[in-house]
């Protein structure tokens, strides 16, 4: 299998990520997205970047369970309940220096939202691998 990464001539180099992402995958994973919630569904305390980690464990459980590793991620969309582009910065660096930061090599997508599922939610990451 091969995944490719590339930037299209005429667009923008962007930081850390690339804007195509091809595959040629016969098994695709699609994880859940991943919320700020401990084993026993409790939102996690301590602000985003508290809600990062758990999201990041969360993450590599979950990929890790479908055979997967943060190198067979093909995109990823990361909601942070924000309007502070610093913050949306914050979340992406702790992202881009986790365990799972390779997955953010592949095409993704950071978006500033008004609200998320659980309440006190600041974080939810959606995960889509391909796989042999």
């Amino acid at each position: 299998m091969t995944i490719e990464r590339q930037n299209p001539p005429g667009l923008h180099t962007p930081p850390g990520y690339h804007h195509v992402t091809v595959t040629s995958a016969r098994r695709t994973v699609y994880l859940a997205g991943q919320c700020p919630l401990t084993e026993d569904g409790t939102v996690v305390a301590g602000g985003v970047l508290a809600q990062t980690d758990q999201v990041v464990a969360n993450t590599a459980a979950a990929l890790a369970f479908a055979g997967a590793s943060p190198f067979d991620v093909v995109r990823t969309v990361i909601y942070v309940v924000t309007t502070d582009r610093s913050t949306l910065s914050s979340v992406w660096d702790r992202l881009a220096a986790s365990e799972i930061g390779p997955a953010f090599a592949s095409a993704s997508t950071l978006l500033g939202v008004a609200q998320l599922g659980f309440p006190d939610q600041l974080v939810e990451l959606e995960v889509t691998a391909a796989l042999e």
